[in-house]
């Protein structure tokens, strides 16, 4: 077994989402960009005859039990995929809100199962760990990879994108947990129609161009499941610098886009001080 090792869970943001339709199962079919950022938590892995899980960090108490969450579940399945015992510790740092559109339980999710394999000594079988990943969730399998990826089908079907020139952003939300399902239930807009989207834009002011023509069509659902959205997405609006905010999946969690990271540092003081009970952070796309 390896020595004691973290490794980062990274948030996840839409850039857009659009809803293009819907399975006779009732799930609804997507296309999105999505991008990871080097705002997240952390989980540390180290060995230990049996599986342990230990939350820690500013929202370990929003968390649910051990066994409910979505990195025990990910060691589950990981070790009926491969037919060895579970072991090791998992000390989670939860540093993302709970519920909040960045999928946090998904990164976790996709980071334990990074982590055990590599703490189990398993064969680095990507596909593998993606299929096993779209058991616990839409996101996982973009998660896994942790690179800019269009998504489309309920998620499950991931395509990595060419590098993304350098983007800085700030993460607001407002401390109101969103769940998804009721988002999704409250979604009664027209379908968007399907797009071709290759991602090879060069510079980020391309990027910047082409990303305001589109939209996060869970929106107007997210505002009325979490009114509060309304006023963060106008915050963020007025910030200087600002290109355009948008919601984050089924939300809470809004962004904003800025030209560099002293621009959203600004920002981010900025909105801590007028609004001290958010959760604010600035945040650069990873490389």
């Amino acid at each position: 077994m390896p020595t004691t090792f973290t490794m980062h869970a990274p948030a996840k943001i839409n850039l857009f989402l659009h809803i293009t339709g819907k399975r006779e199962d009732g799930l609804h079919l997507l296309q999105s960009v999505m991008v990871f950022v080097d705002v997240g938590d952390e989980l540390e892995f180290s060995p230990h005859d049996s599986l342990f899980l230990d939350v820690e960090g500013p929202f370990a108490a929003d968390m649910p039990s051990p066994h409910g969450n979505l990195a025990y579940k990910a060691a589950q399945l990981l070790s009926a995929e491969y037919k060895v015992p579970m072991r090791g510790r998992i000390t989670l740092t939860k540093r993302l809100p709970v519920a909040s559109g960045i999928a946090g339980g998904s990164s976790d999710a996709a980071t334990a199962l990074r982590g055990l394999a590599k703490l189990w000594g398993l064969p680095e079988e990507k596909d593998r760990l993606r299929r096993i990943g779209a058991q616990l969730g839409a996101d996982v399998p973009a998660c896994l990879t942790g690179r800019p990826v269009w998504t489309e089908g309920i998620g499950e079907r991931v395509t990595v994108l060419p590098d993304m020139p350098a983007m800085s952003f700030v993460l607001v939300n407002p401390m109101v947990a969103t769940p998804t399902p009721e988002v999704f239930a409250r979604f009664r807009n027209k379908f968007s129609p399907a797009l071709q989207f290759s991602g090879r834009r060069k510079s980020m002011h391309e990027w910047i161009a082409d990303l305001k023509l589109y939209r996060n069509d869970l929106t107007s659902a997210a505002m009325e499941v979490t009114p509060e959205i309304r006023g963060v997405l106008a915050a963020l609006r007025e910030t200087p610098n600002c290109h355009f905010a948008r919601l984050s999946g089924s939300g809470a969690t809004c962004f904003g886009v800025f030209d560099h990271a002293q621009a959203a540092t600004a920002a981010v003081n900025k909105l801590k001080h007028q609004y001290p009970d958010w959760w604010v952070s600035a945040a650069s796309l990873m490389a």
